[in-house]
This record gives structure tokens, C-alpha cells and sequence, in this order.
């Protein structure tokens, strides 16, 4: 079931995904030696493999469908997640690596014809406020003028884990990719997308990043800034500092 607001007291209601597509194929490399031996969706941060904290907050918004795409290691994570019913779990195996953008194509077919989510399988942040990430997005949403809706990470919040200042944001709300990787802010792998951006291209094997220049330059392409802390786990040590964290109450 979709679930419908008004938008913009205008008397116009839009859908909130129910949706969601998680990135789980890629090796994970600069994550060994975990990364030898599970997948990178699996790593145990806080005491549970980082799928399992997306999974739930997906759960919580009602989402009724997660597509995840499996490669490296891919019989580990499909048997941790052989018994998850709820929300409904479709595997989309690839016998070779199609990037982001390539894997998201294959799966359309399973996504459906409405925007849905698409989630890091590594993206670890947690909620400061009643106003949930996935939720304050699904409001923010407006498919008029946007292709895609990128949740941002202030690079100055980031103590834990080191930030890459990606993207900048113009006042009306547009992000706008920092070449020089000196921006504000770091995308933080969430975000909100149409499945035709998808269809559109011929090749099939791409990068994400392809359909988020294009949709800067279509000025569609707008940010949301996360309100609470969100952490960049891509190594060993990274791990080691944010479960150290998590383990005294302090991750925020």
C-alpha cells in the first residue's frame, strides 16, 4: 500500500515509495580482510550486519518490497536473509559486476514503474529527531521537478569517519557535485529516483553517478540534509572507531 500526503497545500497529493533497491554486489575491497570472508552488507556494526539496520528502517516506513543485487560472497547474504518476509525480499544476482547504475537496470522489472529508494548496502546513519532520514525524503519529494533526491552529510559533522565534500547545495534546494571534492556536504548513498532514468540508457553496465551529473545538469537533481549523524565506513579503521563509539553511546 502506497501511502499518499498533500503536497505543498495545494491539494495535490503524492505517493511515498514503497519501494527500495540495495546495493549489495561489490567486493568491498578496501574493507579486508571482513570483506574476505562476507559480503560487505554483512560487516557487523553495533552488533548487527549494517543490512540489517537498513532493513529495519525500511521496515519501519512501511516499504513493501527490497530488491538487493548479490555478487561477491552473494550465498552468505542470501541465506542470512532466506527467512525475512517482511518487507518482501527479491535477490537480483549478477554473474558479472554491472555498477551501480547497471544493477539497478537489470532489477527494473522488479522495482515497478514508481520512484523507489536506493540504498549503499554500507550506509549506516542514525535518526536526532521523531523525523526519520527515509521519511523527511519521502516528504520532500516533489517528482515535478525532481529526478533524483540525495540525502547530504554536513562534512563538519563528520568526526568518526572521514568526509569527502562531494556536494554543495544552491539555496533553492539543488545539489550540485563539487569536482574539487571541497563541498559542505558528502552523499551519503541514500536517495530517491525515477526507474526511467534507468530505462533510458543502452549500455548495460554504468555508474549511478552518470544519472546524478545528467540530473544536475537538468537542474533535477535536488538534496535533503540529513539530521542526524551518518558515518562513512570504508575501512578497517573506520569500522573499529564507529563500533568503538556505538559500544560507549556515543555515535551521534
Amino acid at each position: 500500500r502506497r501511502i499518499t500526503h498533500n503536497h505543498g497545500g495545494n491539494g495535490m497529493t503524492k505517493t511515498s515509495p514503497d519501494t527500495a533497491f540495495i546495493l549489495a554486489a561489490g567486493k568491498g575491497s578496501r574493507l579486508q580482510p571482513f570483506t574476505d570472508h562476507m559480503p560487505k552488507p554483512m560487516v557487523p556494526v553495533g552488533g548487527k550486519p549494517l543490512i540489517d539496520h537498513i532493513l529495519k528502517k525500511l521496515e519501519s516506513e512501511k516499504i513493501r518490497k527490497v530488491v538487493i543485487n548479490t555478487h561477491h560472497l552473494r550465498n552468505i547474504l542470501e541465506k542470512h536473509l532466506e527467512k525475512t518476509t517482511c518487507p518482501q525480499i527479491v535477490f537480483s544476482p549478477e554473474q558479472d559486476l554491472l555498477d551501480t547504475g547497471g544493477g539497478v537496470k537489470k532489477a527494473l522489472l522488479e522495482l515497478g514503474s514508481a520512484p523507489f529508494f536506493m540504498i549503499n548496502g554500507d550506509a549506516f546513519w542514525d535518526e536526532k529527531t521523531d523525523k526519520t532520514a527515509l521519511g523527511r525524503l519521502s516528504e520532500y519529494w516533489d517528482p515535478e521537478k525532481m529526478d533524483i533526491l540525495i540525502l547530504l552529510q554536513p562534512v563538519d559533522r563528520m568526526i568518526l569517519t572521514k568526509g569527502v565534500g562531494d556536494y554543495d547545495l544552491t539555496p533553492d534546494g539543488r545539489a550540485v557535485r563539487n569536482k574539487e571534492k571541497r563541498g559542505q556536504y558528502m552523499f551519503a548513498g541514500v536517495r530517491i529516483t525515477k526507474p526511467t532514468l534507468f530505462k533510458n540508457r543502452t549500455e548495460d553496465i554504468f555508474s549511478f553517478l552518470d544519472l546524478m551529473d545528467e540530473a544536475e545538469q537538468k537542474r533535477q537533481l535536488y538534496g535533503l540534509v540529513h539530521e542526524g549523524a551518518w558515518h562513512h565506513i570504508s575501512t578497517p579503521e573506520d569500522l573499529e572507531r564507529v563500533n568503538a563509539a556505538l559500544e560507549k553511546g556515543c555515535a551521534a
